[in-house]
């Protein structure tokens, strides 16, 4: 016979979990990141023409290795949105927004951001945006802090 303890009192174990590694960017995300800092957005060019944003590594199609890197935007075209009307703590804008697919001028694919339209109203989809910088960059995705209507 097998006897487990009381099982009528809940137990409750706390640990923490962490990953003491870092990554280093490499030429493609780095070159990206480094382009937002400076109010730049790059893709990079597939084998086939087509301009990736934000850009890979390797192309999908393929699995060649990519690094013709192209500025596109800054102005950009929202495809599918989602509109999110109380933000929490965890979301980039602290009022109202739209989570988007933008796809910036000269791309052939879309990078999901933030979008600032004021209200849901003012959101559609093939409204033209272009991207609101940070005032102080610091290499990463929110250097754009989010996109707003072009009018």
């Amino acid at each position: 016979m097998v006897r487990f303890g009381d099982m009528s009192q809940p137990r409750l174990v706390e640990s923490t979990l962490e990953f003491p590694y870092s990554r280093t960017l490499g030429p493609v995300v780095g070159a990206f990141l480094a382009g937002l800092r400076e109010h730049r957005i790059l893709g990079i060019r597939t084998r086939d023409g087509k301009v990736l944003i934000p850009p890979l590594e390797y192309d999908p199609q393929t699995g060649d290795a990519l690094e013709e890197l192209v500025e596109v935007g800054p102005q950009g075209i929202v495809g599918s949105w989602t509109w999110v009307d109380d933000p929490t703590s965890k979301h980039p804008l602290d009022r109202p927004f739209a989570f988007a697919l933008v796809t910036p001028e000269g791309a052939d694919s879309a990078m999901v951001h933030a979008v600032d339209a004021g209200s849901i109203d003012r959101m559609s989809t093939g409204m033209r945006v272009r991207p609101r910088w940070r005032a102080e960059p610091h290499n990463m995705i929110d250097d754009i802090a989010c996109w707003e209507p072009t009018s």
